[in-house]
């Protein structure tokens, strides 16, 4: 019995640990003054949960980056705007709020224009359909990221 007690605490101690690891993600360089302050702001406003998954530790200590769920949707902030990017291309408007989207090999990778402030939201596959995590993101990015 002890035996059975025992492995089921460690069975547990590592499912926190292993949910504990940190997501490692590339804080985009600084960004102009306006987009800073924008992306402050939004980090402080950000979800907890973001389509129903946790938010997760990240590796640095940046309000430039976020994310949530394993695997992880990550969220970076003071972009620069996507090479494909085009006046004429089309956008995901969600809730006031339009999103260029990008397909990856495994997922989406969705960035805001038109605002002070470009964010950029990796989505993978595994969370399709891969815009609904912008549902949850709309509302802080809408409140804390002006449009240009």
């Amino acid at each position: 019995m002890a035996a059975v007690a025992t492995a089921t605490v460690l069975a547990a101690l590592g499912l926190v640990l292993w949910q504990e690891r940190p997501v490692r993600i590339t804080v985009p360089a600084p960004p102009p003054a306006d987009a800073a302050r924008a992306c402050a702001a939004l980090h402080h406003a950000l979800p907890r949960k973001l389509d129903g998954q946790d938010r997760r530790r990240v590796t640095t200590d940046s309000p430039l980056v976020a994310a949530w769920g394993d695997p992880p949707i990550v969220l970076r902030c003071g972009v620069p705007v996507p090479a494909a990017y085009q006046p004429t291309s089309q956008v995901v408007t969600i809730n006031g709020v339009d999103w260029f989207p990008e397909q990856l090999t495994r997922g989406y990778v969705f960035t805001t224009v038109g605002r002070v402030a470009n964010v950029e939201v990796s989505v993978p596959d595994a969370y399709a359909p891969e815009v609904n995590p912008l549902v949850d993101l709309a509302g802080a990015v809408a409140d804390k990221v002006p449009k240009r």
